[in-house]
C-alpha cells in the first residue's frame, strides 16, 4: 500500500479567537503567528529532494520551452492560453519561492530575467502587464498572481525590495481611479477581447490581491495608507461576498451532479474549484481589514463545511472544474490541491487555529503528491480518490475536464495547472516556521527544515531533521545566542506528544488553547527530540469506502501497472509537440494497472509495518517505494466502473 494523509480533531467554535484584535500601526489587525520573509527557512531530508525534484523537473524548466511561460505577452511574446493573462502570474507567483528557498541560482536568473522585462515594461499610467487601452477594457485579476510573487521577491533579494515598492505604489493609485470608475478592473463595462465571464475570476478571487494591499500597508505604505484602505474597500464592495456565501441557507451541501444545472449557473463563482481553495482564506485575509470578528466563524464554516461536503480523504477538494459531493470517482485539480495548502497555512497564522495547520499537512502530504510523478516532470490535471488507471477514457466521469485529465503529462488539459503547481511545496516551506511573539518561534508545518532568524538583535537556528510525516520523531537542534521559547505545533491527530531531552521541559505539556507544547531554549546549543502518538484511524467514506491513516498520511492500495510513454500533446488539438521543442525528460503517460483494482478489506485486521529500517527513497513519493506499509485482510468484490463498461472479476 502506498502512504498518503490525516485525521483531524475538530476543534470547538470557543477555541479559535487566537489572533489579536488590537490593530498594528498599520491599522490592520496583526497575524496570530507572523510569517519570516521568504529565504529564511531552508528544507532539509525528503522535504528538499521534494523540492529539488520540482527544480529539475517541469517546474524548473517550463520558462526553457513552455510556450504560454517562455514566449508570453507580458514579457514580449504573443502566446496566452486565455484572455485572462495568468499563464506567466501564475508561474512567478511559483518560481519566486522555489528558487528563494532553495537559492537556486539558475531559477533566480530565470525570476530575474522575466520580472526585469515586467518592470521594464510599465506603461506610462502605471498598469503593469501587457493590455492596453486600445484592445479592450483592462482586468485587474492576472495582477493578483504577479504581486503574490512580487512582494515575495522584494522580501527575499534587497536589490528588489525598492523598485518592486515603487512600481506596486504607482499600480495602487491607478487601482484606485479605475476602482472608484465604477469597478473597473472588476466590472464588465466594454471590450473586443474579453467577456462579462473574464471579469468573474477577480470578483470570486479577490483577497490574493487584498493579501499584496495589505503587504504595503505592513512594511512599504509610504503616502499611500488611506488610498491601500480605499482599494480594500472597494475590491471587497465589488467582489463575490463569500461571508454571505459561507452561511446557514446559502451553502449547498448537496451532490452538486443531483441538483438543477441551473444551480451551477446562478451560483458558478461560488462552485469552481480553484475559487473555492482560494477562498478558504477570504475570511481571514478581509479581517485584518474590517476588524468584523464574525469573519473568525466565516473562516470555520468555509473549510469545515467544505470538506464535510465536497472534500477528498486526501485532505483536498473534490471538483472536477467544478464542486461535486464526495463520491470517490470524481476528481480533484491540482491547482485546487497547491491553492489549498497556501489558503490553509495563512488562516492558521493568521487566526492561529490549529485545525488549520493539521488540514494543510493533509493536503501537502497526500494530495499533492498523488498527482505528480515522481520526478515531477508530469502532472495529472484532477487525480481521483479511487483510479484504477490512468488512460484516455472512453467516457470520462467529470462534470468539466477532458478525457485525458487524469493522466500523467505536460498538459493533460488546461494549462493553468501547469504553470500554477510550483507554488504548492515552495509556500508550504515558507509558512513552517512562524513568529510567535516577539521572543518565540513555532514550529508550525511540522516537516524537516531549518530557520535562521534574529531574536532581540541575536542569532538563532533552529534545525528540525525528521522523516515526519513518515515517522513520528522529529529532532532538533538549536543554536541561539539568546534565550527564547520554541513552539511546537500539536497535531490534532496525535495520541500523544512528548519531549525528551531538554531538561527543562521534559514534562512540557500541550496548552490546550493554542494545542502548542513551549520549550524554553537557553543561549547556546540545544538539542531534543518530540515524539508524536500515531495510531492507525479509519474514517468512513462514501459508498461504504474507507480511508486509512496513520498520523498525517493516507495509506491507498499499491496496484502494479505497466507504463508507456510517449511526446507531449497540446491540451486543446492532442498533437504532439515538434521534435526539438520540448526537453528529453518530459514525456506523457498511459499506465495500465497489472492487477485487480477492486479490492475490500476487513478494518479490523488492518497491521502497520515500519519496514526494515531503511532511508526514504529519491524521489520520497515514488510509486510503491516506501519502505513503511499496512496489511489487511482483503477480497475481490464485485465494484462497478462509473460511466465505463463493467467486466467480470472487476478486471479492467
Amino acid at each position: 500500500m502506498r502512504l498518503r494523509g490525516t485525521v483531524l480533531a475538530v476543534l470547538p467554535l470557543a477555541n479559535i479567537g487566537l489572533a489579536s484584535t488590537s490593530e498594528t500601526s498599520s491599522g490592520l489587525l496583526p497575524f496570530a503567528y507572523e510569517p519570516f520573509p521568504l529565504g529564511s527557512i531552508t528544507p532539509n531530508g525528503w522535504l528538499r529532494i521534494e523540492l529539488q525534484a520540482s527544480a529539475d523537473g517541469l517546474a524548473g524548466h517550463l520558462f526553457d520551452f513552455f510556450r504560454f511561460v517562455k514566449n508570453s505577452t507580458w514579457i514580449g511574446g504573443d502566446q496566452e492560453y486565455s484572455s485572462l493573462n495568468e499563464a506567466l502570474p501564475y508561474w512567478v507567483n511559483g518560481l519566486v519561492p522555489l528558487a528563494y528557498t532553495l537559492q537556486d541560482d539558475r531559477l533566480k536568473d530565470q525570476v530575474s530575467t522575466v520580472v526585469d522585462s515586467i518592470l521594464d515594461r510599465i506603461q506610462p499610467d502605471g498598469w503593469i502587464g501587457p493590455e492596453t487601452l486600445a484592445s479592450g477594457e483592462r482586468m485587474i485579476w492576472a495582477r493578483t498572481l504577479v504581486f503574490l510573487g512580487l512582494t515575495n521577491l522584494a522580501d527575499a533579494d534587497p536589490k528588489y525590495e525598492q523598485p518592486i515598492v515603487d512600481a506596486l505604489h504607482r499600480f495602487n493609485d491607478l487601482m484606485h481611479s479605475m476602482l472608484k470608475n465604477n469597478g473597473t478592473g472588476m466590472i464588465y463595462h466594454q471590450g473586443d477581447k474579453v467577456t462579462a465571464d473574464d471579469y468573474v475570476w477577480f470578483q470570486a478571487r479577490s483577497e490574493d490581491m487584498v493579501v499584496s494591499l495589505q503587504w504595503l500597508l505592513d512594511y512599504h505604505p509610504g503616502n499611500q495608507t488611506e488610498i491601500l484602505k480605499e482599494n480594500i474597500d472597494m475590491i471587497h464592495h465589488w467582489a463575490s461576498k463569500w461571508e454571505g456565501w459561507y452561511s446557514e441557507g446559502s451553502y449547498i451541501t448537496e451532490d452538486l451532479n443531483d441538483l438543477p444545472q441551473s444551480v451551477t449557473t446562478d451560483q458558478w463563482q461560488f462552485l469552481h474549484g480553484v475559487t473555492v481553495a482560494e477562498s478558504l482564506k477570504f475570511a481571514a485575509v478581509y479581517r485584518r481589514s474590517n476588524a468584523n470578528e464574525s469573519l473568525v466563524t466565516t473562516a470555520k464554516n468555509g473549510v469545515d463545511w467544505t470538506f464535510k461536503y465536497h472534500g477528498a480523504a486526501s485532505g483536498t477538494i473534490l471538483a472536477d472544474e467544478r464542486l461535486d459531493g464526495l463520491n470517490p470517482y470524481y476528481g480533484s485539480e491540482l491547482c485546487t490541491d497547491v491553492e489549498t495548502i497556501y489558503s490553509l497555512a495563512y488562516n492558521y497564522f493568521a487566526l492561529g487555529d490549529s485545525s488549520y495547520a493539521d488540514r494543510a499537512e493533509l493536503a501537502a502530504f497526500n494530495a499533492l503528491p498523488a498527482a505528480l510523478s515522481g520526478d515531477w516532470w508530469a502532472h495529472q490535471y484532477v487525480t481521483q480518490p479511487n483510479q484504477p488507471y490512468s488512460k484516455n477514457l472512453t467516457d470520462e466521469p467529470f462534470w468539466n475536464t477532458n478525457a485525458l485529465s487524469q493522466t500523467f503529462a505536460v498538459e493533460p488539459d488546461y494549462p493553468c495547472c501547469t504553470v500554477n503547481h510550483p507554488q504548492g511545496y515552495p509556500k508550504f516551506t515558507m509558512y513552517s516556521f512562524l513568529k510567535n511573539g516577539d521572543s518565540g518561534i513555532l514550529h508550525s508545518l511540522l516537516s524537516p527544515g531549518r530557520i535562521q532568524t534574529q531574536i532581540q538583535g541575536k542569532a538563532v537556528s533552529v534545525d528540525c531533521q525528521t522523516d515526519y510525516p513518515f515517522d513520528n520523531t522529529l529532532s532538533y537542534t538549536v543554536d541561539s545566542d539568546v534565550d527564547f521559547q520554541l513552539y511546537l505545533r500539536v497535531p490534532g491527530w496525535a495520541t500523544q506528544a512528548k519531549i525528551q531531552g531538554s531538561p527543562s521541559d521534559d514534562g512540557a505539556s500541550k496548552d490546550p488553547k493554542t494545542d502548542l507544547i513551549k520549550v524554553n531554549i537557553p543561549s547556546g546549543t540545544t538539542k531534543f527530540t518530540y515524539e508524536l502518538g500515531m495510531d492507525l484511524v479509519t474514517a468512513d467514506r462514501a459508498n461504504d469506502t474507507v480511508a486509512i491513516y496513520r498520523g498525517a498520511l493516507l495509506y491507498a492500495l499499491h496496484i502494479p501497472h505497466t507504463s508507456t510513454s510517449g511526446p507531449p500533446k497540446f491540451y486543446d488539438t492532442q498533437k504532439e509537440y515538434p521534435v526539438g521543442t520540448y526537453p528529453s525528460e518530459a514525456h506523457d503517460y498511459v499506465l495500465l494497472n497489472s492487477t485487480e483494482w477492486n479490492v475490500a478489506i476487513d478494518p479490523s485486521t488492518l497491521e502497520y509495518h515500519a519496514g526494515s529500517g531503511e532511508s526514504l527513497p529519491s524521489p520520497t513519493f515514488e510509486d510503491g517505494q516506501l519502505p513503511m506499509y499496512i496489511t489487511a485482510k482483503a477480497c475481490l468484490i464485485g465494484w462497478p466502473l462509473f460511466r465505463s463498461a463493467v467486466l467480470s472479476r472487476g478486471y479492467v
